[in-house]
């Protein structure tokens, strides 16, 4: 399973600035929500998804704010990883203090700061040999991957630590096909959620 099929919802970016919406499951009212902010819909390799074209970082973060909100009355099944509605006026623009890569199976990070470090220490991540970065725990798969990075990325932002999380795409041809199939409709919405997420 890839870890976009995880949650109901799923925000994230790709490497070029798109910032892309997938829905797992259908969700009453989601294109209407999702369209009237800007997001344009595709069906893409066997999975319904939205875009938002690279743009203003404050644009983007209110855009996709909007379109969270309105999603969480659905569903709280709902994880944001997107770096680029990342935007807030209390911090300047530069280079984060925590990068996630995954790739590969695993996820790999760099901290830039003694912070950062010891954030991750406490969230079960595992400095390399060198020292120069850090790792996930061997034996994880794709949900508890994505569980981990969740965890620490609302830690680090609840502590006023800037995170960047690359996916492993570069452009929306890249967003892999789904592995899950669609369910029903939606009635109404669900309280537990099955992975954490960040609020804004």
């Amino acid at each position: 399973m890839s870890l976009l099929d995880i949650p109901d919802v799923f925000i994230g970016s790709t490497d070029d600035g798109h910032t892309f919406v997938i829905l797992n499951r259908r969700i009453r009212d989601a294109n209407r929500l999702l369209t009237g902010v800007g997001f344009l819909p595709r069906e893409h390799h066997g999975r319904r998804l939205y875009l938002l074209p690279p743009g203003i970082a404050q644009d983007v973060h209110e855009r996709a704010g909007v379109a969270m909100y309105a999603l969480l009355d659905h569903t709280h099944d709902l994880v944001d990883l997107s770096w680029t509605t990342r935007w807030s006026p209390d911090h300047p623009v530069g280079g984060p203090d925590l990068r996630f890569q995954f790739g590969d199976g695993m996820v790999a990070v760099t901290a830039s700061t003694t912070a950062a470090r010891l954030l991750l220490e406490q969230h079960g991540f595992v400095p390399t040999v060198d020292g120069a970065s850090y790792r996930t725990r061997d034996g994880l798969d794709e949900r508890q991957l994505l569980g981990a990075v969740t965890a620490a990325e609302a830690h680090a932002y609840a502590h006023g630590l800037s995170a960047r999380v690359h996916l492993g795409v570069r452009t929306p041809i890249d967003i892999p096909a789904s592995t899950r199939r669609r369910s029903a409709p939606a009635t109404g919405p669900r309280t537990a959620p099955s992975a954490p997420r960040r609020a804004r």
